[in-house]
């Protein structure tokens, strides 16, 4: 594609997660398809504030899609219409001049809106919290032939690790479900025999953490695994209903 875009956004504003949002209009011009679409959104944010109007408010970090901080919903798309992409990956080559664009934060009760397209998610950071690491000493580290692991295990659990944490799983799912990024974090370390001496308390306490943040149930729609820019599978969340299962019958046997 050649040539600058004209383009209309409607871009979700809302002051706070206790006062009603709406969606405003803004046009925007003379905007470069080889820019990202948060560089698209620096251009107005600026445009906005030369015109004396306060800009919107939207999280990023990295601009290279490894913190999965640049959370928008995108036409109806986490991270918008390209796969295994993120916001920040996302250029504006993607649209076409003329194009009206609608912006929206992630919509979950357990992602409340701190303000515009900004959401706190820092009830990922409990799960996480509750199991989503292992307990060893630390020192140098080890060789990495130290410890043999099949390569199938290995492969698999580098793939959960991929996980970065964005969301676009909740956003997606009709019921506002964590199970991807939860499976993805118990699979990783389940996978791996650093991992299996807590595995059983691991998956009983970070599944009991997503239940209390408001997540909803898994109904195996898969659009999770559609949207993530990640490309992680829903395999994993099989891995930890299996681990799930088999924690509760070891904690009912320890019980008696």
């Amino acid at each position: 594609m050649s040539g600058n875009m004209n383009l209309t956004l409607k871009v979700w504003r809302q002051k706070n997660a206790s006062q009603k949002g709406e969606l405003v209009t803004y046009p925007v011009s003379d905007i470069s398809p080889d820019m990202s679409f948060l560089e698209m959104f620096d251009v107005l944010n600026d445009q906005l504030v030369t015109d004396g109007k306060e800009p919107i408010a939207f999280d990023h970090d990295c601009r290279e899609g490894i913190c999965g901080m640049c959370s928008m919903h995108i036409n109806g798309h986490a991270h918008g219409p390209k796969d295994q992409v993120t916001t920040c990956q996302l250029h504006m080559r993607s649209f076409k001049d003329g194009d009206t664009i609608v912006v929206e934060p992630w919509r979950a009760a357990a992602f409340p809106v701190v303000k515009d397209l900004v959401v706190d998610r820092s009830s990922f950071d409990r799960i996480i919290a509750k199991g989503g690491f292992i307990s060893v000493n630390t020192g140098n580290a080890k060789d990495a032939n130290n410890l043999p692991i099949p390569k199938v295990d290995a492969d698999k659990a580098f793939e959960a690790a991929a996980c970065i944490g964005c969301g676009a799983c909740v956003a997606t799912c009709k019921n506002s479900s964590a199970m991807l990024f939860v499976s993805a974090k118990v699979a990783q370390l389940s996978l791996l025999p650093q991992g299996k001496a807590e595995a059983s308390q691991r998956v009983l306490n970070m599944v009991a953490q997503m239940d209390e943040e408001g997540f909803g149930s898994c109904t195996n729609t898969g659009a999770c695994e559609v949207e993530c820019p990640k490309g992680i599978s829903i395999q994993n969340i099989a891995i930890m209903n299996k681990e799930y299962l088999k924690a509760t019958v070891v904690s009912e046997q320890e019980a008696q």
